[in-house]
């Protein structure tokens, strides 16, 4: 150990800082502290160490910085008004605090999950790192940041070391833990007997009674279709174990199983209703205590400059959230981090801060339309929506308590088809460009996928599933927003498709402008979300009283614009699609067998290839041309993706000392493509094999 954990067990009581009632992090309990990696150092920044451990967290429910947390005036209270809670954090940080860039960089856990070091360090995935291994390049930690984690989401199931927090129920003016009726759709791949009441590894509400004889379980083909009612004597609550049924609260059963591409709704009375946003608080304080709290309880005391928040997907969603309500902004008025990276979020927010919210769920083009995560505002500059009257934008909550964080928002292709990205940038009518906050950049990666993913099959999706890679790029943004953030550099001009410049629009505008590859299905729709119906508490109190919700007119949403490759405009063109092999498409549409058939799937994107020659192309009748015409030689595609990777770099999008490794590394997709053997549906070519 670097340091007894004694000694930090014995700080413990200093760790309520100075500010008393207002302190929000009333303590730090240490489980466990090592060298990481073995102690291994990390360019300039030498070795670093882990620590582990829980945060003890006291909120004072009269706060005016906790007053949008909903259901807060029902949080269960201790003896003295507060209410308290706990999670887990984990904490990498250099040995020697002053060989760090004095940088925090948080990640909000995607349920419950880490993934910042797979993601900039192409890092094997782990919840626990500890070797020389786990941490991959070791890009993240040259850099000199000390990593941070910390629970936030109470729903997540425990194991595999996710991280944990334990929230308080709200309590009725009786004392008796708030129920009510709750919604859970249920959609499968593959046919199964029993399924879960919530999915990514939450937990769920379990129903209050196992034979409440009012609860309802329905099946449609499409959110807009007629729900039609299985007889409550059809289904039941209980799990598939072993071959026979076993009582579950948390679970259905239904009489012939699920069948795959149905939408299953169950509507139940459950509880207690935890107070979900509670959650959001966690984050912000466990960023105000490493920020801000004095030594020798906090181990970055002194150490730190800025905080730099991240989150992927609904991670990234998180942060909006937080935005939108202020609660980026701790109980004194301070920021708790200086800026934003939100990546694949889309225009979402999320089920994140409402009674009975349900963490994991947001909208798709298929799934889970009745769960409030895409609601107005949604661009960063002021707007109106034509059918409510409400006027508004994201940051006017941050705007108004003074702390408004530089913020990257990152999207690719695939976020316009299934996460209705468009709405950040455009009105909610669709028809006009509204351009982004001062504080604000916005940088779409064309033809890319919600994840960066190499997949040797098509798991339940039609075509290949997209390769492209855009963490080199992301590695470069981050540091151009810290530099923005810490050193007020100006980063480069956002890049994002537009309709003035007419990179964006329609999904029958993309239909009409995409080459007829033979074959190949186009979708039909994107995601439009709906204006909910939740009911007269919604706006005021954050409670839903109509369950399922009803849904209004939709929000109307643009995708990007192909070229006559099928490769969107409007975005930052990454060397692999700067320099093709084949069209990237953000959208891959779900297989026979796994029903809807007709819909998109939900995070994946489309490769198909280029013919070798022309011969090849015209006997496919493929309109594209092929590879032989396009390039004459390996080398001949190796400068031409090299001379993309440059001009990237030079711009500001990528590192220049990664252009060779992106070179060597499309080089080796350039042999495996033409190695290939072609043959319908077969995409082991796309996965590197050693």
């Amino acid at each position: 150990m670097t340091r007894r954990i004694g000694v930090w067990l014995a700080a413990l009581a200093l760790a309520a800082w100075a500010g008393g009632a207002q302190a929000a992090v009333e303590r730090i309990e240490v489980l466990a502290e090592s060298a990481f990696a073995g102690g291994a150092a990390f360019g300039a920044v030498g070795p670093y160490r882990k620590i582990t451990g829980r945060l003890h967290y006291v909120i004072d429910p009269a706060e005016a910085a906790n007053a949008r947390i909903a259901d807060i005036a029902y949080a269960a209270r201790d003896g003295d008004g507060m209410v308290r809670f706990a999670g887990d954090f984990m904490l990498l940080m250099p040995a020697d605090a002053t060989a760090g860039n004095r940088r925090l960089l948080y990640e909000v856990g995607n349920r419950g999950s880490i993934g910042m070091l797979t993601f900039f360090n192409d890092a094997p995935p782990t919840n626990d790192p500890a070797s020389a291994a786990d941490a991959g390049s070791g890009f993240l930690l040259e850099q000199g940041y000390a990593l941070l984690w910390s629970a936030w989401n109470w729903d997540v199931r425990p194991g595999e070391g996710r991280a944990q927090i334990t929230l308080p129920a709200a309590l009725g003016d009786d004392g008796a833990p708030v129920t009510g009726l709750v919604s859970a759709e249920i959609t499968v791949n593959e046919p199964t007997l029993s399924q879960p009441v919530a999915w990514g590894n939450a937990r769920g509400y379990p129903a209050l009674d196992l034979d409440q004889a009012d609860a309802r379980l329905t099946k449609r083909a499409h959110q807009n279709d007629p729900r039609r009612e299985i007889p409550r004597a059809n289904w039941r609550f209980a799990r598939e174990e072993r071959g026979r049924l076993v009582p579950d609260a948390a679970s259905v059963a239904v009489d012939g199983g699920f069948e795959p591409g149905l939408l299953y709704e169950v509507v139940y009375r459950a509880g207690p209703a935890v107070v979900v946003g509670l959650g959001l608080a966690a984050i912000r304080d466990s960023l105000s205590y490493f920020r801000y709290a004095a030594a020798p309880a906090n181990p970055l005391a002194g150490a730190l400059d800025h905080v730099i928040a991240f989150g992927i997907s609904q991670s990234g969603r998180v942060i909006n959230q937080m935005l939108l309500d202020g609660l980026h902004v701790d109980e004194r008025g301070r920021g708790a981090f200086d800026a934003a990276l939100v990546h694949v979020a889309g225009a979402g927010k999320g089920s994140f801060n409402h009674r009975f919210a349900q963490t994991t769920r947001h909208p798709s083009p298929h799934q889970d339309h009745q769960y409030p995560a895409d609601f107005f505002p949604f661009a960063t500059v002021a707007s109106g929506d034509p059918v409510t009257g409400e006027i508004g934008d994201l940051l006017a909550g941050a705007r108004g308590s003074g702390v408004v964080p530089k913020i990257f928002f990152t999207n690719t292709s695939g976020e316009y088809w299934t996460r209705a990205a468009s709405l950040l940038h455009t009105d909610v009518t669709g028809s006009r460009d509204l351009g982004l906050a001062e504080s604000a950049r916005l940088y779409v990666f064309a033809s890319g996928q919600h994840g960066s993913w190499l997949l040797d099959n098509r798991l339940w999706v039609e075509n290949c599933i997209n390769p492209l890679d855009y963490r080199p790029a992301m590695r470069a943004l981050l540091l151009r927003l810290d530099a923005w953030a810490s050193e007020g550099r100006a980063p480069p001009a956002s890049v994002y498709p537009r309709i003035t410049e007419g990179t964006l629009g329609t999904v029958a505008d993309y239909r009409a402008k995409f080459p007829a590859i033979p074959g190949l299905r186009l979708p039909l729709v994107n995601l439009r979300p709906p204006r909910l119906e939740l009911g007269p508490r919604w706006r005021a109190q954050r409670i839903i009283d109509r369950v399922p919700p009803g849904f209004g007119p939709a929000y109307e949403t643009r995708v990007p614009m192909p070229d006559g490759d099928g490769i969107d405009l409007g975005g930052i063109r990454l060397p692999e699609v700067a320099a093709p092999l084949g069209t990237f498409t953000g959208w891959n549409l779900r297989r026979e067998g796994f029903g809807a058939t007709d819909m998109i799937g939900r995070w994946f994107g489309s490769f198909i290839p280029f013919a070798a020659d022309e011969a090849a192309r015209a006997q496919a009748g493929d309109p594209r041309p092929s590879l032989a015409a396009r390039y004459q030689s390996r080398a001949d595609y190796v400068a031409g993706v090299g001379a993309a990777a440059e001009a990237l770099a030079g711009e500001g999008f990528l590192r220049a000392a990664e252009v060779p490794q992106i070179a060597a590394r499309l080089g080796a997709f350039y042999d495996r493509l033409h190695a290939r053997a072609p043959r319908p549906g077969a995409c082991a070519y796309i996965v590197p094999r050693s």
